[in-house]
């Protein structure tokens, strides 16, 4: 367990850094400027890439916030004794998953059935949408 509880706390370090590099760079890409001749964007096409580029920072960072979530909460679970164990059927998670994704909370065949779900009711919100438009 204890090698377990390393390897968690070590990309959990990992995350948070990479979390706290991109809020910098970030921060500075976000300074708004005017719009017109003297203005960083000197045409559209520059323009179009920086929002661009902002747009793939503020999804990466949405994904290591999540990450950094994970990893917390697989530490709380290693703490209380339910670390590798599914929370949604209380089954055995199997090593070879844990070691691929330690912060992991559900077994494949759960989290097979959670993306299953997750598809049939976003084609569901996707036709309740166009029926509204």
């Amino acid at each position: 367990m204890e090698s377990i509880r390393k390897r968690l706390e070590q990309d959990l370090n990992v995350a948070v850094g990479r979390l706290r590099q991109m809020g910098g760079a970030v921060a500075v890409e976000e300074l708004p400027g005017a719009i017109g001749d003297n203005s960083p964007f000197a045409d559209e096409v520059d323009e179009i890439q920086a929002n661009a580029s902002r747009e793939i920072g503020f999804a990466t960072r949405e994904l290591l916030v999540e990450r950094v979530n994970r990893l917390s909460a697989a530490l709380d679970r290693l703490a209380e004794g339910d670390y590798g164990t599914c929370v949604e059927c209380d089954e055995p998670i199997s090593p070879a998953r844990l070691r691929a994704m330690p912060e992991v909370q559900t077994c494949v065949r759960c989290q097979d059935r959670i993306e299953r779900l997750g598809r049939r009711y976003g084609a569901v919100a996707v036709e309740v949408l166009a029926e509204d438009e």
